[in-house]
C-alpha cells in the first residue's frame, strides 16, 4: 500500500460523512427554552410577591391582580385582531400576562377597576405594541403604564391601604395618617368604608423640622419599624412591600438564569450607599440607608423591572453602568425631588441610554479588528 493509500484510509476514519455535516449560520449553542417557557418561569418567580400582597392587604389586591391580567391580555389580543397579527402566536407567549401581573404588583390595593384598565392599554398599546411588540420596545411597559398613571390619575395612584397587622404593630398612628387605631386594624364597627394611611417614604417628605438636638425621623426609622417594614407591615403598593418575598422571587430568577444578578445588586446597592453618605453628613435631610432599602419600590424595582431583558443592556459592564444610573437618579429623586419615590421614572431614563451604553461596552467579536481612518 502506497503513502497516498494510506493517507486517504486515515482521512476516511478521522474524518465525518459529508452528508453528516450541518451548515448553519451563528450562533451555533442552542436552548430548549423559548419565550412561552421564560416568562411562565418569570410568573412562578412573582408568586411569593403576588401571594404576599393579597396577604397583607386582601381581597382587593386579589381584585385588581386579577383584573389587570384579564386587561393585559384582552387589550394585546384586541390588538393583535385589529392589526392582522396572529392572536394566539401573540398573547400565548405569556408576555402579557407577565405585563399584567407585574402592573398589578406596582397598584396601590382597592383601586376602582378603571385604573387596571387604563394602566394595561398605556402598557401594551403605548409602551409595548406601538414599537412593534414584544423585542422591540425600548422602555419598560409595566413602567410606562405605571409613570402615565401617576400623572393622569395622582389621587389614586397616592392611595394607600394599611397592611394587615399594621395597626397593632405601629405606635404612631398619627405620623401614618390613622388618627384612630379601630378603624386602622379594620374593625367591624368603624363607620368608614376605607382607611387609608401614607407610605413610609410620603412621611418622611413632609416631616416638620425637629426641634435641637433630636431627630427628624426617629418614629419612622428605628430597628423596631425596620423589621416592621421587611415583614411587609407598611402603606404602599400590591407587591412592594415584603422584602421576604421580594428576594425569594430574585433568588429564583438568578437561580433559573433569567436576570443578571448584577442590577439588582448595584441598584440597591447604589441607593444603600448614596444614602447613608448623605445621611450620615446631614442626619436631617434624609433617613438611614436601611429605611430607603426597605421602603418604598426599590426591591421590587430593581429585581422584576429594571432586569427585563428587552429593556435592559446585554454585557456585565453595561448592567452595572445601567444599575449605578438607576441608583443614582432613585436617590436624587426620593432626597430633594417632589416625588417621595424616584425608582419608576429612573428605571425610564437609564431605558433610554441602553442602547448606547450597549454600544459603548459591547464586547469586541473574535478576531475583530477596528479599521483605522485613513489619514487625508
Amino acid at each position: 500500500m502506497g503513502i497516498n493509500d494510506r493517507v486517504q484510509e486515515k482521512s476516511s476514519v478521522r474524518l465525518p460523512d459529508a452528508k453528516n455535516l450541518v451548515l448553519s449560520s451563528s450562533p451555533h449553542l442552542s436552548s430548549s427554552a423559548d419565550v412561552r417557557k421564560i416568562m411562565l418561569l418569570v410568573i412562578f418567580c412573582m408568586l411569593p410577591a403576588c401571594g404576599a400582597g393579597v396577604w397583607f392587604f386582601g381581597l382587593p389586591a386579589l381584585k385588581v391582580l386579577l383584573l389587570s391580567l384579564f386587561f393585559c391580555v384582552g387589550l394585546e389580543a384586541l390588538w393583535c385582531f385589529c392589526a392582522g397579527k396572529p392572536v394566539w402566536g401573540t398573547i400565548g407567549d405569556c408576555s402579557a400576562a407577565v405585563t399584567g401581573i407585574l402592573l398589578a404588583l406596582n397598584l396601590p390595593p382597592g383601586v376602582p377597576f378603571y385604573v387596571p384598565l387604563v394602566g394595561a392599554a398605556l402598557a401594551i398599546w403605548l409602551g409595548k405594541q406601538i414599537y412593534g411588540g414584544l423585542g422591540n420596545n425600548p422602555f419598560n411597559p409595566v413602567l410606562v403604564g405605571r409613570v402615565g398613571l401617576l400623572i393622569a390619575l395622582p389621587a389614586l395612584m397616592t392611595t394607600w391601604s394599611p397592611a394587615r397587622g399594621m395597626a397593632e404593630n405601629y405606635p404612631e398612628y398619627q405620623a401614618f395618617g390613622m388618627a384612630d387605631p379601630a378603624l386602622a386594624a379594620g374593625a367591624t364597627s368603624a363607620p368608614m368604608e376605607l382607611t387609608t394611611c401614607a407610605t413610609p417614604l410620603g412621611v418622611a417628605s413632609t416631616l416638620p423640622a425637629p426641634e435641637a438636638g433630636k431627630n427628624r425621623f426617629e418614629k419612622i426609622d428605628n430597628p423596631s419599624m425596620w423589621k416592621e417594614y421587611f415583614i411587609g407591615r407598611q402603606g404602599g403598593c400590591i407587591g412592594e412591600t415584603c422584602a421576604p418575598a421580594l428576594l425569594l422571587g430574585g433568588i429564583l430568577l438568578v437561580i433559573f438564569n433569567l436576570i443578571n444578578w448584577r442590577v439588582p445588586l448595584y441598584f440597591a446597592g447604589t441607593v444603600f450607599v448614596l444614602s447613608g453618605i448623605v445621611h450620615f453628613f446631614f442626619p436631617q435631610v434624609t433617613p438611614t440607608p436601611l429605611f430607603h432599602l426597605l421602603t418604598g419600590g426599590l426591591l421590587l424595582g430593581a429585581i422584576f423591572m429594571a432586569t427585563d431583558m428587552v429593556t435592559s443592556p446585554i454585557t456585565g459592564t453595561g448592567c452595572l453602568i445601567f444599575a449605578v444610573g438607576c441608583g443614582i437618579i432613585t436617590t436624587v429623586i426620593r432626597i430633594w425631588g417632589n416625588y417621595p419615590e424616584g425608582v419608576s421614572f429612573s428605571i425610564l431614563f437609564m431605558n433610554a441610554l441602553v442602547p448606547l451604553i450597549d454600544r459603548w461596552f459591547v464586547k469586541r467579536p473574535f478576531g475583530y479588528t477596528r479599521r483605522r481612518r485613513e489619514a487625508k
